[in-house]
């Protein structure tokens, strides 16, 4: 029996009583013959009212109170107690002179004064928050000063995991050479989502969802990174990155993500992001204008002439009048190294004669 259903019963019979009293009175009113005419019908109707609207004045503003609560970090929420506790006591101290004001302002301002000073309260502490709450923290320290204050250490972060990265798979290998510090966290609704990915009817994204939850069993296997999956969840919310964002901000703890959308949402909201796709570019090795590479042309490029290769990074090589060189392996000198948001790419020229002979001594 749900809560929800047992208001449903309560709310009736109260109501319903509210309409035998109400049908009483409108039975004197009218007519005293029919008293227990209009009892029962106004019975009944207030039944029916209070099997309709309890939910509405009960368990739904409660649910939505919940979601909107859910949204908001604890900081937001301490801040904002705080600011309210500050304005009720300015509100307090103010009453009794406002109240000793002649009539109406006696009776009126102290009220008006308590919502006043409150709402001031609570928007002073939540835009301040952090430098209020870094004031307590100062203020709230070890009474022996030699004594260090224990810091957050790496070991125990938590990190949210993504459901791209996962199918991405490079966060096994990451995982493996013990750069990242802390603990995996994987919410039940990333898992249900990475499911139903690989329950998809298109062929494509079933390899993709299969690929993440081998990853996941790659991950589950590494002892270096304890990998959780939590059940934790947030109300009132359906979309997963939305609902990854709010996770974080009340974890305190930041995304592990390359999906680029996620990464710009969650840095607006203040979330830290660690992005596969930027540690990735910035591991590549660096090179500069002058410098030779060995490269095997192996396509067309977009421009007449061009050819293009790749490095065992990944990084594109496009050569000018490389197009005669396919499926060849040639010494090139780079012209210019250019960055950009998928990643990085070399342009460069066949080298020439002398050039490779001193390559070569």
């Amino acid at each position: 029996m749900s809560v929800e259903f047992i208001f449903h019963i309560i709310g009736m019979f109260l109501f319903a009583i509210l309409g035998v009293y109400l049908g009483e009175a409108v039975a004197r009113l009218g007519d005293p013959n029919n008293l227990l005419y209009y009892q029962i019908l106004m019975g009944l109707v207030g039944a029916l009212t209070g099997l309709v609207i309890t939910p509405f004045l009960t368990t739904r503003p409660v649910k939505a109170l919940r979601a909107i609560l859910s949204r908001v970090s604890v900081q937001t929420l301490l801040g904002g107690l705080l600011g309210l506790m500050a304005g009720l006591i300015l509100a307090a101290l103010l009453a009794f002179p406002l109240s000793l004001l002649p009539e109406p302002f006696g009776n009126i301002l102290p009220f008006i004064g308590a919502l006043l000073f409150s709402y001031l309260g609570v928007m002073v502490f939540i835009m301040r928050q952090n430098e209020i709450l870094s004031l307590f923290r100062i203020n709230v320290s070890p009474k022996t000063p030699t004594e260090p204050v224990p810091q957050p250490s790496d070991s125990t972060r938590t990190i949210l995991l993504d459901t791209s990265v996962i199918i991405d798979g490079r966060i096994a290998d990451i995982a493996r050479t013990g750069f990242l510090m802390g603990s995996l966290l994987i919410p039940r609704f990333i898992l249900n989502e990475l499911q139903f990915i690989a329950d998809s009817p298109d062929s494509l994204r079933r390899q993709r969802g299969r690929r993440g939850m081998e990853v996941l069993a790659q991950l589950q296997k590494n002892a270096v990174l304890p990998v959780r999956i939590s059940d934790i969840d947030v109300e009132g919310v359906r979309e997963v990155d939305d609902k990854l964002v709010i996770l974080a901000r009340q974890l305190r703890a930041p995304i592990l993500t390359n999906d680029y959308n996620l990464n710009r949402v969650a840095e607006l909201q203040g979330v830290a992001v660690l992005n596969v796709n930027e540690l990735a570019n910035a591991v590549k090795s660096i090179l500069l204008p002058g410098e030779a590479l060995n490269v095997n042309i192996i396509q067309e490029g977009k421009e007449p002439g061009q050819g293009v290769g790749y490095l065992d990074d990944g990084t594109m090589v496009v050569v000018e009048d490389g197009r005669d060189h396919i499926n060849r392996n040639v010494f090139v000198i780079v012209t210019k190294v250019l960055q950009t948001a998928a990643g990085r790419m070399i342009f460069a020229r066949l080298a020439e004669k002398h050039e490779i002979e001193e390559l070569n001594r």
